[in-house]
């Protein structure tokens, strides 16, 4: 779940190439994550539909539901991790499409169906995944990161590091460095990855989703950040570098999701369609340097992405990555110990 900066982003074709002013007046609104999809992918879209796409972007799953309980309205497609997937269709937010009945969804890895309440595909499909693990300047830290104990050892040295300003992503760091699930709803298993943060605290200049400016340019040695990271490794491979912690890491997953209150749900659903072709699945993955559900565009990525153990992991760092799911009423406990961690001095 990559979250660089906020934009805003409309993407539309010259009447060159729509044809009809009908066809030129259809819409098509999104709600992404920002930076979490590849702008040539809508241009594409644009160009076989003449369907107007228009992106509006959130910073974390609580945002987007938050905004659209408030009463947001207008946007057509969602692209919430697995369990928010899960607590939207408890609300009653999501539309039912039949994508699973699409001949290309046999593309999707069923792998991925991971969503409690939509296990066969019927509402939303599988968009993308990655890691969440410690993005680091190679000219600020002492010795390459591969752990949390080193992480934390550079800010020792007097060092910059920040974590994510993510409920379940950092409390998430200290239950699994504790050994336990991120998805525990246990108080004294809570109590004790906040006790590990707070302990810390000191050690950790800022919680923020903005590290990435900071690491490339050396004010911070390392940051907790997603994958997504990987862009700016690509572009600076001599000075920067993402690992998945040996201790083990979360993994996200986003699924793309019509609202039910969606103005243009035909239009929606061609755009699911559209993303279900695996030159399009891979066009995405290639810019954002994570992982694709979508089996026949793994196939199609270059060697260097599709073999690279940070963005696709062996079966053995598989093994120790894991998954959010929806708590229902027990997120109320991390809530709590949030705040705790968040307010502690």
């Amino acid at each position: 779940m990559p979250v660089l900066r906020h934009i805003a982003l409309c993407v539309a074709l010259g009447s060159g190439l729509v044809t009809g002013a009908a066809q030129a007046a259809e819409e098509l609104r999104l709600y992404n994550w920002g930076d979490y999809i590849n702008p040539e992918v809508l241009t594409r879209f644009t160009a076989e539909t003449g369907i107007k796409v228009s992106l509006d972007t959130y910073g974390s799953n609580e945002e987007m539901l938050a905004k659209l309980q408030a009463g947001a309205k207008g946007y057509d497609i969602v692209f919430p991790s697995v369990h928010m997937h899960d607590t939207m269709a408890a609300l009653g937010l999501l539309e039912k499409t039949d994508i699973n009945q699409d001949v290309a969804f046999a593309n999707i890895d069923p792998a991925f169906l991971r969503s409690k309440s939509d296990p066969t595909g019927e509402y939303c499909m599988p968009y993308a995944w990655g890691t969440v693990g410690i993005f680091y300047n190679k000219n600020k830290v002492s010795k390459p990161i591969e752990s949390w104990d080193d992480f934390f050892a550079e800010a020792k040295a007097g060092k910059k590091v920040i974590m994510l300003d993510d409920m379940r992503e950092t409390l998430g760091v200290g239950l699994i460095k504790d050994g336990k699930s991120v998805n525990s709803t246990d108080p004294a298993e809570l109590k004790q990855a906040a006790d590990w943060l707070i302990e810390r605290k000191p050690l950790i200049a800022a919680f923020t989703y903005d590290s990435v400016p900071m690491v490339q340019s050396g004010d911070a040695a390392a940051a907790h950040y997603f994958v997504g990271a990987m862009m700016y490794v690509k572009q600076d491979p001599q000075n920067l570098a993402y690992v998945i912690p040996k201790e083990g890491a979360t993994m996200y997953q986003e699924d793309m999701c019509v609202l039910k209150s969606a103005p243009n749900k035909a239009n929606a659903k061609r755009f699911m369609s559209f993303f279900l072709q695996p030159e399009i699945a891979a066009l995405n993955t290639a810019q954002q340097m994570n992982g694709t559900p979508n089996k026949e565009a793994l196939k199609l990525l270059p060697a260097e992405l599709r073999d690279n153990p940070q963005v696709n992991p062996p079966a053995d760092v598989m093994d120790k990555l894991q998954i959010f799911q929806d708590l229902g009423k027990g997120l109320k406990q991390y809530d709590r110990v949030w705040t705790r961690v968040r307010t502690a001095n």
